[in-house]
């Protein structure tokens, strides 16, 4: 009797605990069985799991999921704004080199032009000098009277470079200058004319 009493016991017990972990299980909305524990929620103050609350999770994920989304887009144009950004910059600093380069570039084709035409100038000089001394030797080798009547054919200025020029051989040369004697011969108005302006003007290229 005692076995058979023991054997009910447990029985029982299996039995509510089985039924306690079918409460459980439609509790939480594992299980539908809401028809047959109705009662007993009532009894104990509680609502089971309901098919839209157990699955109210998903709004919740799907409002994560779209506040994720949401934040990608935002850093996305963030980053586009910053890409943009740049792209202004780099296409700001190629102009301004533009510019440089084609300021440097007209620099340098001044400074070519400009050395050009002193090296003209210089060879226009050098050529002139030459010319000048072969007049100057020349005039050396003539009647004084002839040298002079030459020499006013020409400007006064090329009659300055020459008689210059005939001064600086005589130096070169240590012989006496023809210089001056040569102005003795000419009219009084256009030695003193041409005195004058030896005085007055340097050495000129023209």
């Amino acid at each position: 009797m005692k076995s058979l009493g023991k054997t009910i016991v447990l029985i029982m017990l299996i039995i509510i605990m089985a039924l306690g972990g079918l409460l459980w299980f439609n509790y939480l909305g594992f299980i539908r069985m809401n028809s047959i524990f109705a009662p007993v929620y009532k009894l104990m103050g509680k609502d089971p799991q309901t098919s839209t609350t157990a699955t109210s999770s998903k709004p919740i994920t799907a409002d994560l999921d779209q506040d994720r989304i949401n934040k990608q887009i935002e850093a996305l144009d963030i980053r586009r704004e910053e890409y943009d950004r740049r792209e202004e910059e780099i296409i700001k600093k190629e102009q301004l080199n533009d510019q440089i380069a084609a300021e440097l570039a007209s620099r340098e084709k001044s400074q070519e032009e400009r050395e050009k035409t002193f090296n003209q100038t210089v060879k226009q000089y050098d050529d002139k000098n030459v010319n000048i001394e072969q007049i100057a030797a020349n005039l050396n080798g003539m009647r004084p009277q002839a040298a002079v009547d030459i020499l006013l054919a020409f400007d006064d200025q090329v009659v300055i470079d020459v008689l210059r020029k005939v001064e600086e051989i005589a130096k070169r040369t240590g012989t006496a200058s023809m210089g001056s004697y040569w102005l003795s011969l000419m009219p009084p108005e256009r030695a003193a004319e041409i005195q004058r302006k030896m005085l007055s003007k340097p050495e000129s290229l023209n």
